[in-house]
C-alpha cells in the first residue's frame, strides 16, 4: 500500500473503534476526526489517486457525521418524562441493560468484520511498488517503435506489412535527476484486458496497474560520469512484455548499465504501438501441449532471434548517431549481453551462439527452444542457466489431472521431458554456470507475482525473496563478464538452502 493510504486508512480505522466503543466523545473532536479524515481523503486523491479497493475505507470519512446527526436526533426525542414513566422505566431497566449488552457485542463484531475488509481489500489488491535499486546511478527511460522493413509480417492481417517492434531502453542517470516518472505500463485497460484474456487471470487482480509507477524517469539525461556503458538486451517470455523484469532492469541500470527490452509483437501479452494500435497475443491456432512442441516452438524462436538481430542493429545506429543526441557514443559496444526469460531465455541462448556481439548471456528458466543445438563443449561464452525446481522437476510433481489439462497424456509428457533434459545436458560445459532455485515457480522470474499477494499465496512462494537472490546473481555475472570486476559466484558453488549451483 501507498503511504498516504497507509496514513488514512489506520486514522479511518481508529476513528470508528473510537465512535462505535468510546463513552462520552465530545461533538468537537467528532467534527475534527471527520475534517482530518476528509483531508486526508483530497491529499490521497490527488497525490496518489483514488482506486474501488479503497471504497469501504472511503465510507468510513461519513462515520463521524453520521454519529453527530444520530446523537442530535436522539436528544432531540427525549423530553420530560413523567413521574410514572419513571417507574415503568425503572421496571424495565433490567431488560434494556441486557438488550444493550447484545447490541454492543454485535456492533463491536460488524466494526471489527467491516475494519477488516477496510484494510485487506487494499492489501490483497495493491498498487505495488518496486524495491529500491541499491546502485549510484538514477534510472531514465525511452521508447522506441522500430519497423524492419527487411521482414515481412506473417501475423499481421494486412498483406505487405513490416515486422514492427516496440523497444524500451532504460539507462542510468544522475540520481538526483527530476522529471515526469514512468507508468509501469502505459495502457493499463489494454494491459488489464490482455492478463485475463490471454493468460486467464482475473481482470480484478489488475484493476490498480494504471497507479504502478517505476523508478524511471521519463527521457532524463543520461549520467557522464562514465564515458561508456554496457548494453544489455532482455527478451521476455512467451505472452510476457518488454517491462515484465522491471524488477531486475532497474536494479541493473542503476549499477551502470543500459537495458534493452524487447516487445515480440504477435508473440508478447499485447504490444502497444506509439500511435495507439494494438496487437494482441496470436497462438497460431495452437494451445496446449500442442503449443509446446519443438517442431513448433523451435520454428518460432527463428523470430525471436531476427527480432533480437535486428534490434542491436538499431542499437548500434543509436551508438553512432542518436538523433537525440542522448546514446552518441555512449553505448559501450564492445561489452554487450542479454538476459531472457523462458522463451526469451532460449533466445539468448541461440544469440550467445549465433551473435558475435554478445559477449555473455542469461536464461532464465527458458526451456532451450531454437534452431541449434548447445554442443557438448558448450555455448562457447560465458552462460548462466537459472531454473525454478518445479520446473526442472517435470513430469514428477505433475498431477494425472494436470497432465491431461494439458491436452496429453504421462508418456508422452515424460518423452517429452527426455528431450527437454537432453538440451540441458551441456548448459555448464566449459566452466559456465547453472542455478536452480528453491521454493520457486517459472514466474518467480518476472514482476507478476507482485501484483497480488493473492498470486503468491496460490502458488506458495515468496516473490521479493526470489527477486533478491535473482538481482544479487544478475549484477554479479554481468558485473564480471560485461565490466571486469571480481566474481563472488564462484565461491557460492553446491548446495544451499535457498539454491543450488552448479559450474562445469
Amino acid at each position: 500500500m501507498r503511504t498516504i493510504e497507509w496514513i488514512y486508512l489506520i486514522f479511518n480505522v481508529m476513528m470508528l473503534v473510537w465512535l462505535i466503543g468510546g463513552r462520552n466523545k465530545p461533538r468537537k473532536w467528532v467534527w475534527g476526526g471527520l475534517v482530518i479524515s476528509a483531508a486526508l481523503l483530497v491529499i490521497h486523491g490527488l497525490v496518489e489517486g483514488m482506486r474501488w479497493p479503497m471504497i469501504p475505507a472511503y465510507l468510513l470519512t461519513l462515520v463521524p457525521a453520521v454519529v453527530v446527526i444520530t446523537e442530535a436526533r436522539r436528544h432531540r426525542r427525549v423530553g420530560v418524562i413523567s413521574e410514572k414513566g419513571k417507574r415503568a422505566a425503572r421496571s424495565t431497566a433490567s431488560a434494556a441493560r441486557k438488550s444493550g449488552r447484545v447490541r454492543a457485542i454485535t456492533a463491536s463484531l460488524l466494526v471489527l468484520v467491516y475494519a477488516a475488509v477496510a484494510v485487506g481489500l487494499p492489501l490483497l489488491f495493491p498498487v505495488f511498488s518496486f524495491e529500491k535499486p541499491t546502485g549510484p546511478y538514477g534510472i531514465g527511460t525511452v521508447s522506441y517503435d522500430w519497423t524492419d522493413n527487411s521482414r515481412e509480417e506473417l501475423l499481421t492481417s494486412t498483406a505487405g506489412d513490416q515486422r514492427e517492434l516496440m523497444v524500451q531502453i532504460w539507462y542510468p542517470t544522475d540520481p538526483d535527476a527530476k522529471g515526469k516518472t514512468a507508468p509501469y505500463v502505459n495502457d493499463p485497460a489494454v494491459y488489464a484486458t490482455a492478463f485475463n484474456e490471454v493468460l486467464q487471470l482475473p481482470k480484478l487482480l489488475f484493476s490498480s496497474l494504471g497507479q504502478v509507477q517505476t523508478h524511471a524517469i521519463q527521457e532524463a539525461s543520461l549520467s557522464d560520469a562514465e564515458a561508456k556503458y554496457p548494453v544489455i538486451l532482455f527478451s521476455h517470455g512467451l505472452h510476457g512484455y518488454e517491462n515484465q523484469n522491471t524488477f531486475q532492469v532497474e536494479q541493473l541500470v542503476s549499477q551502470g548499465y543500459i537495458v534493452v527490452g524487447i516487445n515480440h509483437t504477435y508473440s508478447s501479452l499485447v504490444s502497444v504501438f506509439s500511435d495507439g494500435r494494438v496487437a494482441q497475443f496470436e497462438s497460431e491456432g495452437k494451445k496446449g501441449f500442442e503449443q509446446l512442441q519443438f517442431s513448433y516452438m523451435d520454428k518460432l524462436n527463428e523470430t525471436w532471434v531476427k527480432d533480437a538481430q535486428f534490434v542491436l542493429d538499431e542499437v548500434e545506429k543509436l551508438a553512432a548517431n542518436d538523433p537525440s543526441g542522448r546514446f552518441t557514443g555512449h553505448m559501450d559496444l564492445d561489452n554487450m549481453g542479454m538476459f531472457g526469460h523462458s522463451f526469451g531465455g532460449a533466445t539468448t541462448v541461440q544469440m550467445l551462439m549465433d551473435d558475435p556481439r554478445l559477449k555473455a548471456g542469461m536464461n532464465m528458466d527458458g526451456v532451450l527452444f531454437g534452431e541449434k543445438r548447445i554442443p557438448a563443449e558448450g555455448v562457447g561464452k560465458p552462460f548462466l542457466m537459472m531454473s525454478a525446481d518445479t520446473t526442472v522437476a517435470g513430469t514428477s510433481i505433475m498431477s494425472d489431472e494436470e497432465i491431461a489439462a494439458m491436452g496429453t497424456t504421462r508418456p508422452e509428457a515424460e518423452k517429452y521431458y527426455e528431450e527437454v533434459y537432453a538440451r540441458y545436458e551441456p548448459v555448464t560445459a566449459e566452466g559456465n554456470y547453472w542455478m536452480e532455485l528453491n521454493n520457486t515457480k517459472h514466474l518467480s522470474f518476472s514482476d507478476l507475482y507482485l501484483i497480488s499477494p493473492i498470486l503468491e499465496w496460490s502458488q506458495g512462494v515468496d516473490a521479493h525473496e526470489a527477486q533478491q537472490l535473482i538481482n544479487d546473481t544478475t549484477i554479479d555475472f554481468f558485473n564480471h563478464y560485461l565490466k571486469g570486476q571480481p566474481l563472488r559466484m564462484d565461491s557460492n558453488v553446491g548446495e544451499h538452502e535457498s539454491y543450488s549451483l552448479k559450474k562445469g
